[in-house]
């Protein structure tokens, strides 16, 4: 789960400077996951897979990216064609339609999507959807969605909750709105098909060098070997 792929600026606070990978940083992730035989997958495969029982390569890894911010196609994106990655972009679908300096814009993110990049929702303006009535809810939800699909072509199916909030009635939504899961916060890489609306992911900090970025992987890869998998009421 990274955010930023950029040096923050002198000003940034705590929360930017950890939420901020540098490209150099990035390209070295990239390198030890392309070196240690990774290939990326999308949530789609990952759905059919823990479904269905769709093959996956020996070491999948799905790489995603939240927010939607600039530096997504002018840092992170040359970078993962260059190490034959694919990655999930979530996007904040307001934002874009604003024309705001700081994110994507939709000519880059069709561009994105017809190389090979997943785009999803992250919800029309990003706010905690806990305890909100259906129809904001659905107002979030499909307008994310409907206005990725009418730039791309291409089915969204996946939604990643705002700051990792959400609450059942939420992810009942999700599914009436055809997705088919949904991404957390929550830290882990155990996934199962009994709860797709509660997938797991690893935080990447700001400080991750490469070392760090496996060392936390096989950290949790032993850790959810233990594990069950269990749905949040």
């Amino acid at each position: 789960m990274y955010h930023y792929i950029s040096t923050p600026p002198p000003d940034a606070d705590a929360i930017r400077r950890d939420l901020s990978v540098a490209p150099g940083l990035f390209e070295e992730h990239l390198r030890y996951l392309r070196d240690a035989g990774y290939a990326s997958i999308t949530l789609g495969d990952l759905t059919l897979a823990l479904q269905t029982g769709y093959p996956l390569p020996p070491k999948p890894v799905i790489i995603t990216l939240d927010d939607g911010y600039r530096d997504a196609y002018t840092e992170a994106f040359p970078l993962l064609r260059r190490y034959g990655f694919t990655a999930t972009f979530f996007l904040i679908t307001s934002l874009i339609d604003a024309g705001h300096p700081d994110y994507l814009t939709w000519d880059q993110v069709t561009e994105m999507s017809a190389a090979g990049m997943d785009m999803e929702a992250h919800g029309y303006s990003h706010v905690d959807l806990r305890g909100r009535d259906d129809a904001y809810i659905i107002w979030q939800v499909l307008g994310a969605k409907e206005a990725i699909e009418a730039r791309t072509h291409k089915a969204v199916r996946f939604f990643c909750y705002p700051s990792g909030k959400y609450d059942g009635r939420v992810a009942h939504i999700l599914h009436s709105a055809h997705y088919w899961g949904a991404v957390t916060t929550q830290h882990g890489v155990l996934q199962c098909s009994e709860c797709p609306f509660e997938l797991r992911r690893i935080r990447v900090r700001g400080t991750y060098q490469a070392e760090d970025l496996a060392r936390v992987m096989e950290a949790a890869l032993s850790a959810d070997e233990e594990g069950t998998c269990t749905t949040t009421p």
